[in-house]
């Protein structure tokens, strides 16, 4: 029979203290105690202490020493998550107290992939800012997994993106937003911009902007390559950026790259892409709200989700 060592509630509750948690993380962004303890204007002494403390609490070791200094084990990663979390609805009941004494402010924390930022991220911001002038926001894109990542840590208020790729999608509340459809795009200057019909055999050889493996427009594009009995182009450059793509179109080697229609519609609009006679016939994969569950939003992350929901339906408009 194995017994159950866990530290019970009412004796986490009664000896850990909210600046134990604070020195965690300090220790774990730092690497060192000797770094956390300068960050934190404590002696290296006291840190080792606090430490010790903190690992005598939960009855385990959550920190191991190596040759790149000190590093979180399995069961420090899993306190040091919640310890941002924590940490992050600190800072929101300070942000919301100051925004109910001035009556205005607050703060948005907003994660986009890169196709959901000119579909719906940045109306959906323009119209909250209509009622929220004074509203903070941090805009960070990403891919999806650094976006649930972040929301993981208490990063994030909240992702538009896919939780496909999660490992524990259940974690995760996700309301769909829009289906993500996508166009093959070359530079303005490519040699293919006049041509009235091509073929994906005639681009198999060419040079290639590719999103990294395992994301999903890189799943979608090997399927559109494999079910047309095609091999994955050879010549790439893999990025996941799509200001790194719209510069690498530009150059002399002539690539094409895959884009969500959404940006494709926006390169073309500033003469920076242009779209090939060319569908893609495999199935996209939809982008939502994504939230987590075991979390409280802010006055502010509602806003934003009601924002969102009332863009989202609007017809688009290609150029």
């Amino acid at each position: 029979m194995i017994m159950d060592k866990t530290p019970s509630l009412q004796s986490i509750s009664a000896r850990l203290r909210f600046k134990q948690l604070v020195f965690l993380i300090a220790l774990d962004e730092a690497g060192s105690l000797h770094q956390a303890a300068e960050q934190l204007a404590m002696t290296q002494p006291a840190a080792t202490k606090m430490l010790h403390e903190i690992e005598v609490t939960f009855d385990a070791r959550l920190f191991v020493r190596s040759k790149r200094g000190v590093q979180a084990n399995e069961l420090g990663r899993c306190v040091l998550r919640y310890a941002r979390l924590l940490q992050s609805d600190l800072a929101h009941l300070r942000e919301e107290f100051t925004g109910v004494l001035t009556g205005k402010g607050g703060r948005l924390r907003v994660g986009a992939i890169g196709g959901a930022l000119p579909a719906v991220v940045v109306p959906a911001l323009t119209l909250l800012r209509e009622s929220q002038p004074a509203l903070s926001v941090n805009l960070r894109e990403d891919t999806s997994a650094g976006l649930l990542s972040a929301l993981d840590e208490g990063r994030l208020d909240l992702a538009i993106c896919r939780i496909t790729i999660a490992m524990q999608p259940e974690r995760y509340a996700y309301e769909m937003l829009r289906d993500e459809r996508v166009a093959v795009a070359v530079g303005p200057r490519h040699p293919l911009v006049h041509q009235s019909h091509v073929t994906l055999a005639e681009l198999a050889g060419l040079n290639w902007i590719l999103y990294p493996s395992l994301m999903p427009l890189r799943n979608l594009l090997e399927r559109e390559f494999q079910e047309a009995g095609l091999p994955l182009p050879e010549h790439t450059t893999e990025t996941s950026s799509i200001f790194v793509t719209m510069l690498l179109l530009q150059e002399p080697n002539h690539p094409v790259a895959l884009l969500t229609a959404e940006n494709m519609d926006l390169c073309v609009r500033h003469g920076l892409a242009h779209r090939l006679p060319l569908e893609i016939r495999s199935r996209t994969e939809s982008y939502g709200i994504v939230t987590r569950r075991d979390t409280v939003l802010s006055p502010a992350a509602h806003l934003m989700v009601a924002a969102l929901r009332q863009i989202a339906p609007r017809p688009h408009t290609g150029s």
